[in-house]
């Protein structure tokens, strides 16, 4: 598979005036599928797009066809050349330097909403180089506010966007008021951070220097106030459309701007468009939907007619079989918004790109509900009931209703990463598997794995960490966050493929039906505890061998030994994994006595206790003597074969036997 962590910053431009610097960018541009630039005077044979006019000649010309450069120059003369080609930071793409010697990667321009600064994380992951973030919110370990919603889909608003990010550098207090969209960022902050939360009691006494509104409501602000201010639109707003046939589009974007208007709601926080099946085709509706990369669901007349809606109509009833279009489409966006998070959901174009959902059974209400829309959770509301449109010289008439989703649609195809992280040291990573887990917008694992590895995360990253015993529910919490529209790294100790995460998540994804496809699925394999193990004490593995698990949790204890028989019959080199815990005890011994069955009791024995780790232990011994030394959950056993020996306190297996006389 492709290196995808850079695809949101195609296409990337990389530049180098020297040999040096054409030798340190030539293989990176190759791996994230970047064009390097060489001017003519380097002598250059391997692949490049070499110009004949100055570099700054040169960049003039490309400056507008990239979303991302990457340099290897100067930082000086890098701002000389950039310089006269930046315009405003919300247009301006992500400028990332690297030395010349390939050590450091700094983010130079755009940082926040060009991506410099994670493009210069990734980068570094990359080649092995430190990035150099030089931003207040990086420093203080904080999100970015201007990209705060990117993750989740949530559409800018206006404000004072330097204001507030000024507010947060100098670490004063920013009064956050969030009325809909994920509270995720809220959980993942710094113990020092400096927002606080709008309408909580704690907050009473305490005066803001800057606001932060995240609403589907679009506020007017004073442009006189001292107070600085933002707003972030999550997508929450489901439009249900009822038209007359040939409507245009004109007349259906006036509609919906003019609910807008009316009810003070943000264009910016529409999810979609809903509608009956029979208008799928409908030339307005799908104009509309392309011209603002809306989705498209449509819904057949016996799904909606199940919704009780506050204005049905017997004349809609007998037209299409249903007394409501746009107030039941609206509701029946929001109710199916679960089923839909993740799914590969289009901007509906002129062909008509749509997605239609069958009858579905309606759960049990909540308390409470208005009579009228009993059939829609609480927390689905319908904001606007219809109203119908008209327009002096356009054809056609249009009802519109809108409906509000308890949770917001981020409009991305979700992505699990599953990784190995290998033994644990940061070197034993490898850069892909490095990559992976910077560039995820969620990383899962056990706490001791995530622990090992946090000098990878990025600020706003959400990290969450479950017990080692809830490997399950870390496949369930990994996929339903990537069914949303996440990229989730799931992080396994080893190799993930090799007793790690990736198994259980790929079983877990063939439960809910699975298409193969959304969310997509991409495996970064590591170092496995039975290669780690085996490098620290030599060369064990060098003819046929196996790995058994000693944990029962999932496999039956009679099955283990069977298979523990089988491999000291087989004279297989042996690795067991979760040998003893403080539970299971007789398991490595009974497993020793096996092998002795079949095995001479001075074959030689390795146990490795936390390979790589700063608590690493290692002893080589023999088979007789192996319950002597220190072994748990986090031990590695590797049993010899017959022809196994111990040299200079290496462990050697030969790589053939033929020929060979065991030294004993």
């Amino acid at each position: 598979m492709n290196n995808n962590h850079f695809s949101q910053f195609q296409p990337i431009a990389a530049i180098a005036t020297t040999p040096q610097g054409a030798k340190i960018l030539q293989p990176l541009a190759q791996s994230i599928k970047a064009t390097l630039h060489l001017p003519k005077s380097v002598n250059w044979t391997e692949e490049a797009l070499q110009y004949h006019e100055s570099t700054r000649k040169h960049l003039t010309s490309i400056w507008d066809k990239h979303k991302a450069f990457i340099f290897c120059l100067a930082t000086g003369a890098v701002i000389r050349l950039i310089a006269p080609l930046l315009q405003d930071k919300s247009r301006d793409p992500a400028v990332v330097v690297i030395d010349a010697e390939g050590r450091f990667v700094i983010s130079l321009c755009s940082g926040h909403q060009g991506g410099a600064d994670k493009l210069a994380q990734l980068i570094a992951q990359q080649i092995g180089a430190t990035p150099v973030i030089t931003g207040a919110c990086s420093s203080l370990g904080l999100p970015a506010i201007d990209i705060l919603g990117v993750p989740y889909g949530w559409r800018k608003g206006e404000g004072n966007w330097t204001g507030v990010m000024g507010t947060i550098a100098r670490g004063e207090s920013v009064e956050v008021i969030q009325e809909v969209g994920s509270t995720l960022w809220q959980e993942h902050l710094p113990d020092r951070h400096p927002f606080y939360f709008g309408f909580a009691e704690s907050s009473e006494s305490i005066t803001p220097k800057a606001r932060i509104w995240i609403s589907p409501t679009k506020r007017r602000f004073n442009p006189d106030s001292n107070l600085p201010k933002v707003q972030w639109h999550p997508r929450v707003l489901w439009v249900g459309i009822g038209c007359e046939r040939g409507t245009s589009k004109k007349l259906i974007e006036k509609a919906i701007t003019t609910i807008c208007q009316r009810y003070h709601l943000a264009t910016e926080a529409i999810a979609g468009i809903a509608t009956i099946d029979l208008k799928a085709d409908e030339r307005g509706i799908l104009e509309l939907c392309n011209s603002w990369n809306l989705p498209l669901r449509t819904f057949s007349a016996e799904v909606l007619k199940q919704i009780e809606v506050p204005t049905p109509s017997k004349v809609v009833d007998r037209e299409v079989g249903t007394p409501s279009v746009a107030e039941a489409a609206a509701i029946w966006a929001i109710k199916n918004s679960e089923f839909a998070l993740g799914s590969s959901f289009k901007s509906a174009g002129l062909s008509g790109t749509r997605t239609k959902f069958e009858s579905q059974p309606l759960g049990n209400p909540p308390n409470g509900l208005p009579r009228k829309i009993q059939n829609c959770y609480l927390t689905d509301a319908l904001l606007v009931p219809k109203q119908i449109f008209k327009l002096a010289n356009e054809p056609g008439a249009v009802t519109v209703a809108v409906a509000q989703s308890a949770r917001e649609y981020t409009g991305r195809i979700g992505k699990l990463y599953l990784v190995g992280i290998g033994p644990g040291n940061i070197e034993q990573i490898t850069p892909a598997a490095k990559t992976a887990i910077t560039e995820a917008d969620a990383v899962i694992g056990y706490s001791l794995y995530t622990d090992l590895i946090k000098s990878l995360f990025r600020p706003g990253q959400i990290i969450e960490s479950l017990a080692i015993t809830q490997e399950r529910q870390r496949a369930q919490r990994a996929i339903e966050l990537a069914q949303w529209g996440l990229t989730v790294a799931v992080v396994s100790s080893g190799d993930c493929g090799i007793y790690g995460m990736a198994g259980l998540v790929l079983e877990e994804l063939q439960t809910n039906n699975w298409d193969g496809k959304t969310p997509q699925v991409q495996v970064f394999p590591g170092i496995s505890a039975i290669q780690a193990a085996a490098a620290r004490v030599g060369a064990p593995l060098m003819h046929d061998f196996c790995a058994i698990s000693l944990s029962d949790l999932l496999t039956p204890w009679n099955v283990i030994k069977k298979r523990l028989e089988a491999a000291a019959i087989g004279d297989f080199v042996t690795a067991i994994y979760n040998p003893r815990s403080q539970k299971r005890t007789q398991q490595i011994i009974i497993a020793r006595e096996i092998f002795l069955q079949h095995r001479h009791p001075h074959t030689p024995v390795a146990i490795v206790h936390s390979a790589y780790r700063q608590e690493e232990q290692i002893d080589i011994t023999t088979l007789e003597k192996m319950l002597d030394s220190s072994i748990d959950m986090l031990t590695t056993v590797i049993i010899g074969n017959s022809n196994t020996r111990n040299y200079a306190n290496w462990m050697i297996t030969p790589r053939g036997y033929l020929g060979f006389d065991r030294q004993t």
